[in-house]
Formats: C-alpha cells, sequence, structure tokens
C-alpha cells in the first residue's frame, strides 16, 4: 500500500460508520455540501467547547444533528440555552429561508484520550501559544498512554516547527498502530495549528484495539 488512506475511510463498515445517515437520490450533491459546510461551521464557531464530530442524520423535512464533545455543558448552556443559540445558527447559515425542524443531541466524550480529534486539538492549542513542540507531543503521548484502552498512539506534526527555516514532519509513538489490519480499532484527525511562523499540520493516529463480530 504505498498510497496514504485515511485509517477511517479504509474502515468503514468494518469498524467505523459513517459520520452522515441519510438516503439523498438525486439530490445528493447538495446534501453532501450542507453537511461538510454544516459541519465546519459548528466546530469552528465552538471550537472552544473542544467538538469531537458532528453527525447528521436526516428524513424528510428533519434534520437531526449529534455534537460530540468533551465539554457539554459550554454547548448546553444554561437552561439549555446553548442548543437554542446554536440550533439559531444553523437554521440561519445552513438553512436560510427554508422551513426545517433542527434537533440538535449533545453527547459527552468522558474520555478525551481516547479520541483523535480531541488530542490533535489539544496539540493544536499549546503549539498556538508557543510551547516547543517535542515537549508538547511527549506530554501528550503520556496523557493519552495512560488510558487502559489505548494500545497504541502516534502523533505527527509538519510544517515550520519552532520557526525553522524549512519545514519538516517529525513525529513520536507508543505502542503499535497496525495500520493494515483492517478489524484495528484506529481512530484518525487532523488539526492545524496557526503560529506566526505559518500553518502546523498534525495528524494523530491511535489504536484500540482488535474488532470481532459478535457471534
Amino acid at each position: 500500500m504505498g498510497h496514504k488512506v485515511n485509517p477511517k475511510s479504509l474502515r468503514i463498515g468494518i469498524t467505523t460508520g459513517w459520520r452522515s445517515r441519510w438516503f439523498g437520490g438525486k439530490n445528493y450533491a447538495n446534501l453532501l455540501q450542507q453537511d461538510v459546510e454544516l459541519r465546519r461551521a459548528v466546530m469552528k464557531k465552538w471550537r472552544h467547547a473542544a467538538v469531537a464530530d458532528v453527525e447528521i442524520e436526516r428524513s424528510s423535512g428533519d434534520i437531526h444533528i449529534i455534537v460530540k464533545t468533551s465539554r457539554p455543558g459550554m454547548i448546553i448552556g444554561r437552561g439549555g440555552s446553548g442548543i437554542e443559540d446554536l440550533t439559531n445558527f444553523i437554521k440561519k447559515t445552513i438553512f436560510p429561508g427554508k422551513k426545517i425542524n433542527v434537533k440538535v443531541d449533545v453527547q459527552e466524550i468522558k474520555q478525551f484520550e481516547e479520541n483523535a480529534a480531541l488530542v490533535a486539538q489539544n496539540v493544536a492549542e499549546q503549539i498556538e501559544k508557543r510551547m516547543p513542540f517535542r515537549r508538547v507531543l511527549k506530554s501528550m503521548l503520556d496523557q493519552v498512554e495512560k488510558n487502559r484502552n489505548v494500545k497504541g498512539v502516534k502523533i505527527q506534526v509538519s510544517g515550520r516547527l519552532n520557526g525553522a527555516e524549512m519545514s519538516r514532519a517529525e513525529w513520536l509513538s507508543r505502542g503499535a498502530i497496525p495500520l493494515h489490519t483492517l478489524r484495528a480499532d484506529i481512530d484518525f484527525a487532523r488539526d492545524t495549528a496557526r503560529t506566526i511562523y505559518g500553518a502546523i499540520g498534525i495528524k494523530v493516529w491511535i489504536y484500540k484495539g482488535e474488532v470481532f463480530e459478535e457471534k
């Protein structure tokens, strides 16, 4: 396998499911574009709330949005006011002038070390605060490794690291990361740290053991 493949897309239907669940028919392209815009808008506006993923389910005239986050209180707000703000934001930005019923659910991620997106966000935040990238990688690997469900982790950063003239990629890993084993439960995520030297790309792989079909 010379080509680099997204570990999650390679395992759809085996260990991972779809982030969007609906049947579009001839309107598939427009609905897919809506999903991409909605996901980007929510994750950008509520980045401070540590949003790991946004899953979307559709039925006729209804849309069900599941927000996965490690800080649910920041999204829900006092008395559920935050969910109303989120619902109104989605209606105004993605469905302006359309009558559509939007339902938002918030799911809590109790252990951020098991989620690659949250680990990548954490690394990006620390690099943006001008922390040395090697110290950031080592401390994050130590945190993730303490989780019993994690069998292996790899974090890669690429760009003008510590403001160097030449951009390069460096990575650290602990444990096993079997990328060619399809039944391996591997969570993968990418993020970007915006620094004064330019953008630094972050990739995170987290291996949580093998998944077997229940008999």
